[in-house]
């Protein structure tokens, strides 16, 4: 028995000395081995480039009408709206980004008034801007204020005629942006925009409107 354990135990060391001295022989994998313990390389997102979306929204304003026949009066309105934009991103220093952007919007904005006895509608059904963005990234996420033109039309109907014109003023925002994939972002954004003041005759009444309005709207992009 005792000649049979110790055959036994030869054998085994004899065949794990053959075993290394095999493997030694074989040829080596020039592949550097899987560390799977090791983080995913997550690369930063590229916000450069071109993009082009969508965007819907709630929309309210305010109608500031004044009139001899009529006073002065405040007239609020609301609505849903939604539209297109695109725009054009450039890093102009690691984690800053600078842009134009260009938006065309519809708005279903309208309100009747009846002051003095006159009854006075204002309404505004489209709106755009072209807008400056600068931004701070944290990665995939960017927080950007932005400032531009603004425009919209504008129609005032009483009872001595009607106006229609198209006003110019000033617009300027804030909002957040995500990447959903390395090609289509998310945004959530809130845009301030002032038309300014706009006189005009109706018959022989003068009329003088300003136009004041603010959009809260989420919107999704494509960037090429």
């Amino acid at each position: 028995m005792k000649s049979l354990a110790a055959a036994g135990v030869s054998l085994a060391v004899l065949a794990a000395v053959s075993g290394q001295a095999f493997a030694a022989d074989l040829p080596q994998s020039t592949y550097p081995a899987t560390d799977y313990s090791a983080p995913v390389d997550n690369s930063r997102f590229d916000w450069s480039g071109f993009y082009f979306g969508g965007n819907l929204g709630w929309g309210w304003g305010q109608f500031r009408t004044q009139s001899t026949p009529t006073g002065k009066f405040n007239a609020d309105t609301h609505g849903v709206g939604f539209g297109v934009h695109g725009g054009y991103n450039h890093e102009i220093f690691p984690n800053f980004i600078a842009g134009v952007e260009a938006d065309l919007q519809y708005s279903d904005l309208e309100k009747r008034r009846v002051s003095n006895g006159i009854s006075v509608r204002a309404s505004s059904n489209w709106n755009g801007s072209l807008r400056g963005r600068l931004g701070v990234t944290f990665d995939r996420f960017m927080i950007y204020g932005t400032g531009g033109l603004a425009i919209a039309d504008l129609t005032v109907r009483a009872p001595t005629g009607k106006h229609d014109a198209t006003q110019l003023g000033w617009t300027v925002g804030a909002g957040v942006e995500g990447a959903v994939t390395n090609n289509v972002t998310a945004r959530l954004e809130y845009i301030y925009a002032d038309y300014g003041r706009d006189s005009f005759n109706l018959g022989p009444v003068r009329y003088r409107t300003e136009t004041q309005t603010s959009t809260i709207r989420a919107g999704v992009s494509y960037k090429f």
